[in-house]
């Protein structure tokens, strides 16, 4: 009897150190930043941000960035909060809305009967990070939706140091959201030449 108990005990013992060995990390999960800005108290222009596009291989929710020249990480435990063409346009929202002082802002699609004065639709050629830096390649349009009509369009290549030894995801989530604002600014310096522009017509 005592013989089976030992047999037992040490069946349930080996059970324990294979379920503690296979036990699955926790992931964390990480939302785009804006930052510290002011709230915005105006109501013009009125804003429109989207459509947004990104390649597919960043159509995931797990972080992916490149270890080498040729080869992509992929990350399987450090995962973005929401859909990243939603944090995307999240946060573009949130900073052009700061920039050009304006609460009127809406996201893509928006009713035929409320078209905003200007829209702002970008497409994501690349947004990468290695253990040096974050790159963002974004051609972007700015467009008045009542008429369809293109006011700009243009692709921009921005980069962000990142001063860290070895890569993490908070390295790459703070460097992608510098480098979202950086693009925010050039976007928001457009919109308000245009309004002057107008202005003066």
């Amino acid at each position: 009897m005592n013989r089976i108990i030992k047999v037992l005990l040490v069946g349930l013992a080996l059970l324990g150190l294979l379920s503690g060995c296979g036990t699955t990390p926790n992931s964390n999960y990480y939302l785009l930043n804006s930052g510290t800005l002011d709230v915005p108290t105006g109501s013009t222009p009125s804003l429109g941000i989207g459509p947004i596009a990104i390649p597919e291989y960043l159509n995931r929710n797990t972080f992916i960035y490149r270890r080498e020249s040729n080869k992509l990480h992929i990350n399987r435990f450090e995962r973005w909060a929401e859909p990243l063409d939603n944090g995307i346009m999240r946060i573009l929202r949130i900073n052009l809305a700061a920039l050009l002082d304006t609460q009127n802002i809406q996201s893509f699609p928006w009713s035929s009967k409320q078209r905003p004065e200007y829209g702002v639709g970008v497409t994501i050629v690349t947004l990468d990070a290695n253990e040096s830096q974050a790159v963002l390649v974004a051609e972007w349009h700015i467009y008045r939706p009542q008429s369809s009509e293109v006011v700009v369009r243009k692709i921009n290549r921005l980069e962000q140091v990142i001063s860290a030894n070895s890569i993490t995801a908070s390295d790459i989530e703070r460097a992608y959201s510098k480098l979202f604002f950086k693009l925010s600014e050039i976007i928001a310096r457009e919109i308000s030449g245009d309004i002057k522009n107008r202005g003066k017509e």
